[in-house]
């Protein structure tokens, strides 16, 4: 479905005229004592051990930027010298409350803007309404290519700041190919909705077209939540592929991995865990040894050394005694990458830009993220992000330094894992990655 507003059309179309007759004009500029954003991860339920990290990020980024104390190119206080508010919604409960709590937070709450979901039903369902209300959101967590190739195909006030899943089925499948060139079977277990079937549908295609002889074995998709693993470890155990794909997160992903552990199935077969950092920190030394993990992107243990990563991960160790997971990393890049929009369209200091005048400034912006690699908002016409990406290897625990040992961490420039403008994801998959850059 195709989202069309005519009060946004009007506002392009004006924004445009005025670009082109005085192209040194100021962003209008909304005067007001905070900038009141609506932060929506999951708080409750099994989704809580991914959203938890993503709610201490934002809180210790919120609290940071209205002190002035994150560095460069982001110590101006709050976002353009005012300050932040953040009102927290949980996104557990389905997706009419999700709606509804949306509606709330614009209509009733008056926020100027809201960064978060999880899942791709509420990012699917919520696409339309953020177009009929003209209010920036950002969908940084939801990663299926269907959200703006299918379902808000003319996005606006609905971007995506963090790349979609497809750099992590593309990245996996570079990665096996390189680092496991003797893996000739694979079967999946991935979550029973558009998540979990666009990502083993993405893997398939990928694997075969980087290995043409692949053979796939079992294709599990339990519900969401489901806790019991029971019967996927057995049909996994009675025919076990070379490679086991896992899309799995939150609580889900660190009850699979617990399962399998107790029952000695990483013996016979090798987990690869597409938000395998995060079953890291979920589960630290009972991780099997020899899983291949990815973050979603190169974040939390794949991250890269800078002044901005090293700042962020000593703070969040600092204040919560453990390692940024991916879901932290994350949500903090979406907040930046508003912030560095807002900033670019801003003209002075103190006041937030209109709406569309930041939207409009995040088309094209590449920004500096956590994890050292930055992010450029180059797909769906300047909506969707893409990055490079990571995988690596965990081969066991450091008792000296108490972190994870991942080995042959290998590093896949965005170019080599994302699709071009305008071509569907899965297509470019089944094309053979045409225009890739590897």
């Amino acid at each position: 479905m195709t989202i069309s507003s005519p009060h946004r059309t009007m506002a392009r179309l004006l924004a445009a005229s005025a670009l082109a007759a005085a192209p040194l004009m100021a962003a209008p500029a909304l005067a007001q004592d905070a900038v009141k954003v609506g932060f929506v991860y999951f708080l409750s339920g099994a989704g809580a051990a991914y959203g938890d990290g993503a709610r201490k990020a934002a809180e210790l980024m919120v609290d940071a930027l209205n002190e002035g104390a994150v560095p460069a190119p982001y110590d101006k206080v709050g976002i353009n010298g005012v300050p932040l508010e953040a009102i927290y919604v949980d996104e557990a409960g389905g997706v009419r409350k999700q709606i509804a709590e949306y509606r709330r937070l614009v209509e009733s709450e008056g926020v100027d803007m809201v960064l978060g979901y999880t899942s791709s039903s509420n990012c699917n369902a919520l696409a339309p309404i953020v177009e009929e209300l003209e209010t920036l959101t950002n969908f940084f967590h939801c990663g299926n290519p269907g959200l703006f190739e299918e379902v808000d195909t003319d996005p606006f006030y609905a971007i995506r700041s963090a790349p979609m899943g497809t750099m992590d089925q593309v990245g996996l499948a570079r990665y096996i190919a390189e680092i496991y060139p003797d893996a000739a079977t694979f079967s999946g277990v991935n979550q029973d909705y558009s998540w979990g079937q666009d990502n083993w549908a993405e893997f398939q295609a990928a694997m075969t077209a980087l290995k043409p002889d692949a053979a796939f074995k079992n294709a599990l998709f339990p519900q969401l939540g489901a806790g019991d693993y029971g019967s996927e470890i057995s049909a996994l155990a009675a025919d076990p592929a070379d490679i086991t794909f896992v899309s799995f997160w939150g609580g889900d992903a660190d009850a699979l991995m617990l399962q399998a552990n107790s029952r000695g199935l990483g013996m016979s077969t090798d987990f690869a865990f597409t938000l395998g950092t995060g079953v890291i920190n979920g589960l630290g030394q009972n991780t099997i040894s020899g899983t291949i993990v990815g973050g979603r992107g190169p974040n939390s243990y794949l991250d890269q050394e800078t002044e901005l990563s090293t700042w962020f991960a000593d703070l969040y160790q600092e204040t919560y005694g453990a390692y940024p997971p991916l879901s932290a990393h994350v949500a903090a890049q979406g907040l930046l990458g508003v912030k560095a929009a807002a900033e670019k369209a801003a003209d002075g200091e103190g006041a937030l830009p209109e709406t569309d005048a930041i939207v409009e400034a995040m088309k094209g912006l590449t920004y500096e993220t956590t994890n050292g690699y930055p992010i450029t908002m180059g797909l769906h016409d300047g909506n969707q992000g893409v990055s490079a990406t990571a995988y690596g290897t965990y081969t066991g625990w450091d008792s000296e330094t108490d972190m994870p040992i991942i080995e042959n961490v290998t590093i896949y420039d965005a170019e080599c894992v994302n699709p071009p403008e305008g071509v569907k994801a899965l297509e470019w998959i089944e094309g053979g990655f045409e225009g890739a850059s590897c």
